[in-house]
């Protein structure tokens, strides 16, 4: 399983149920690496998308402990993390991504071996953090872009792995 993020200088990934900024070839980056795939999100990560509806071309999965949650058509709802795990046991893990919100990345990055990370050279407002990896032993960067600039904002896109133990 993996992660896919953009965080600021401080890990803050969202404020007030919002991406902290849209960055278009982060937006880019996210689409053409998740197109085909599963994509693992909370309800409050569908309701945030372009009229609450799952993103084309994935398999949209919400996971929420809300047992009379109703998804749109499409969105495949699972209540626990056990629920999500048997369901996709048969996948191939590099094939499911988790793109959040905060609680979401929280829940399953114990399962994740692999976590994009778009780091913004900013602290915004923030309310929602996604945990420091770089303050993590089990984390390690694996890659790191050169600086991408989009008008004053400065960023990079980095690849962290789980270290075998």
């Amino acid at each position: 399983m993996k992660a896919i993020l953009s965080a600021d200088k401080n890990w803050g990934i969202g404020n007030k149920g919002s991406l902290l900024i849209n960055i278009p070839s982060d937006m880019k980056f996210f689409r053409e690496t998740t197109s085909g795939h599963v994509v693992i999100m909370g309800r409050k990560t569908l309701e945030s998308l372009p009229a609450g509806q799952p993103l084309v071309n994935r398999t949209n999965v919400v996971l929420t402990r809300d047992k009379k949650y109703k998804a749109p058509s499409g969105v495949v709802v699972v209540h626990s993390v056990e629920e999500l795990l048997s369901l996709y046991s048969d996948w191939d893990q590099d094939d499911l991504y988790v793109i959040g919100g905060g609680s979401i990345y929280k829940e399953l990055l114990p399962y994740c071996d692999t976590v994009y990370v778009t780091k913004i050279d900013y602290a915004y407002q923030a309310d929602t953090f996604f945990p420091n990896l770089d303050e993590m032993p089990e984390w390690e960067m694996v890659y790191e872009s050169e600086e991408q600039t989009c008008f004053d904002i400065e960023f990079a896109f980095t690849r962290y792995e789980r270290v075998k133990q």
